[in-house]
């Protein structure tokens, strides 16, 4: 058991009483009990822990960038009690046994819970569909292509319906690759610094077909790191149409813009690349009236020397688990933008409920998934004190206000930052 004592919920100061994984009473008039531990949140805000379902362990394959360790030290110390990891692992995670690879290993680690993503093709080649049902069997929550998109229309077609049979949903990269042949957003901005641009074409045009596809066979759809104007507009005329479509975006999208890309800092180099200040705002549009449904980090690490080289040669990527809800909270609640309450559902309830998640709430009976926030704790960004392998943001030196204070998964305390416990 364990007592969370001093907390506010919905803006009220309350106890919580978690009994084994299970929240099993929420009042003030809760006392300490003898040979109960209990947690002081000092008049903090307590929010269900958030869910990422977009992000990259990078194991197995590419451990020198991340590893399941250091990726759920960073999801927890960023607040995450889960993680979806896409598939663009070595080997792909595009059969059970790799599934149930991330599956022990994040269950050997005991941090954050962990529900991999499968692979949509075998090797992510687009030519043939992997092994969804086993992959399900063995624990993947979704399928997707992640970083290759699936550019067979008709091997779309079938991985949709192939994974509604099966109660998944699929999760779209969307990007022609042959209009993406750059390496920033094809603008001002990579004019004047010499850069070869991105058609945002290359993301709205896939965006369409996935829309077009679910449409035609009842299925839903998962749009992956939204970042145009027009992929935005496309969702919202979907919604309206009553296509079944979700989508997500990311920090980075919500804070930053391809000017940050004139100092040539590879650390802003991404894909969907940063894009211009309308985009932004209608990024931002979206997340207020509901068009866009989540916020995901697309958390993708590299390492020092990757990113240290000529803007063409680096890998696209940005670490996010870590800044996160900051980033989010600075640019959307403390501006307000939106209210606490909704960016909470933009990070737990909604991508929860979208992979089907056991997470996301903060109730009587609910799972004990929770994070404790500082809304009033102001500071300034330094990935070199991350616990990700990836240092890699453009948002260093940025001055932020909400930090993560502690984590709880499974009613137990994995991250407390006054004590830097993880356990």
């Amino acid at each position: 058991m364990l007592l969370i004592k001093n907390v506010k919920v919905n803006g009220e100061i309350t106890n919580i009483l978690i009994n084994g994984n299970q929240v099993s009473d929420i009042s003030k008039n809760i006392n300490e009990m003898m040979d109960v531990p209990c947690l002081d949140g000092k008049g903090r805000t307590i929010l269900p822990a958030f869910v990422d379902i977009h992000t990259h362990l990078r194991e197995p394959g590419f451990e020198s960038k991340e590893d399941i360790t250091t990726g759920l030290m960073a999801a927890v110390s960023g607040g995450y009690s889960a993680v979806c990891p896409m598939p663009n692992t070595n080997p792909v995670t595009d059969n059970k046994y790799i599934v149930s690879y991330i599956k022990n290993r994040a269950k050997e680690v005991g941090l954050a819970r962990v529900f991999p993503i499968g692979a949509i093709s075998k090797g992510l080649k687009g030519e043939e569909l992997a092994e969804m049902a086993s992959m399900q069997k063995a624990g993947a929550v979704a399928v997707s292509d992640d970083g290759m998109p699936v550019t067979n229309s008709n091997l779309m077609r079938k991985a949709m319906e192939y994974a509604d049979g099966l109660g998944m949903i699929t999760i779209s990269h969307s990007e022609d690759k042959s209009l993406a042949e750059g390496h920033a957003n094809e603008g001002a901005n990579a004019t004047r610094a010499g850069i070869e641009g991105i058609s945002r074409v290359a993301e709205e045009a896939m965006v369409a077909r996935e829309i077009l596809l679910a449409d035609s066979l009842g299925t839903a759809v998962h749009i992956a790191h939204v970042s145009t104007t027009n992929s935005v507009d496309l969702v919202r005329w979907a919604k309206a149409k009553g296509i079944k479509v979700t989508c997500e975006t990311c920090p980075h999208y919500i804070v930053g813009t391809d000017e940050l890309i004139l100092d040539y800092d590879c650390n802003a180099k991404v894909n969907p690349p940063l894009r211009e200040e309308k985009d932004r705002q209608a990024i931002i549009a979206g997340l207020i009236d509901g068009t866009i449904d989540a916020i995901a980090t697309d958390h993708a690490p590299h390492t020092k020397s990757e990113k240290d080289r000529e803007f063409a040669l680096a890998p696209n990527g940005i670490s996010g688990l870590e800044s996160a809800f900051s980033l989010c909270y600075t640019a959307l609640v403390e501006s307000g933008l939106i209210s606490l309450q909704r960016l909470s559902e933009l990070m737990s309830k909604n991508p929860s409920d979208i992979l089907n998640l056991p997470c996301g709430a903060l109730e009587i009976g609910g799972l004990a998934d929770f994070v404790i926030i500082d809304t009033e704790k102001e500071y300034e960004i330094d990935s070199s004190k991350w616990y990700s392998k990836g240092k890699n943001t453009p948002f260093n030196g940025y001055k932020v206000k909400g930090q993560v204070m502690t984590t709880i998964v499974d009613g137990n305390v994995k991250f407390n930052r006054e004590s830097e416990e993880r356990i």
